[in-house]
């Protein structure tokens, strides 16, 4: 089952953001998809804040990975545009970690990706408007989806 949400904004990305960091576990996996500026990195960056991370978050489309520790779990924080099919960052051992990951154009690396797992995938309506669909991939997932939707 699909769950759909309409951001208005930025501050209603950032709100949704909030609101899902609410209902986090260790070793939750969310999977971001869209165009380039639908707001993953708006998302990513309420994300963040929520759980209570120092410093300034950007997207790290040349460093792949970016870890961020001062928040209440770590957070890793993923851009695999750049990455080739076959290239080997480790991907795994962040998934089997006690930390949270985030990985925008996940779509890139689908059968690397844990079989539960939630997927978001931005749509750009216009300007402001946004459209996220909600995939969720197992019990936990569709509970943290029911909760905040």
């Amino acid at each position: 089952m699909n769950f759909k949400f309409t951001s208005r904004s930025i501050d209603d990305t950032l709100l949704l953001a909030e609101n899902i960091e609410s209902e986090k576990f260790p070793g939750m996996v969310i999977c971001l998809n869209g165009e380039l500026g639908s707001g993953k990195t708006v998302f990513v960056k309420g994300f963040a804040a929520a759980l209570g991370v120092d410093g300034n978050i950007t997207s790290p489309t040349f460093t792949i990975v970016k870890e961020y520790n001062s928040g209440e779990l770590p957070l890793n924080h993923m851009d695999v545009y750049r990455i080739e099919d076959n290239e080997d960052f480790g991907v795994e051992d962040y998934f089997n970690s006690d930390g949270i990951c985030i990985i925008e154009w996940a779509e890139l690396i689908e059968a690397r990706l844990p079989e539960e797992r939630l997927d978001i995938t931005f749509k750009i309506l216009d300007e402001n408007t946004r459209v996220l669909v909600f995939s969720p991939h197992g019990e936990k997932y569709e509970e943290l989806c029911n909760a905040v939707l």
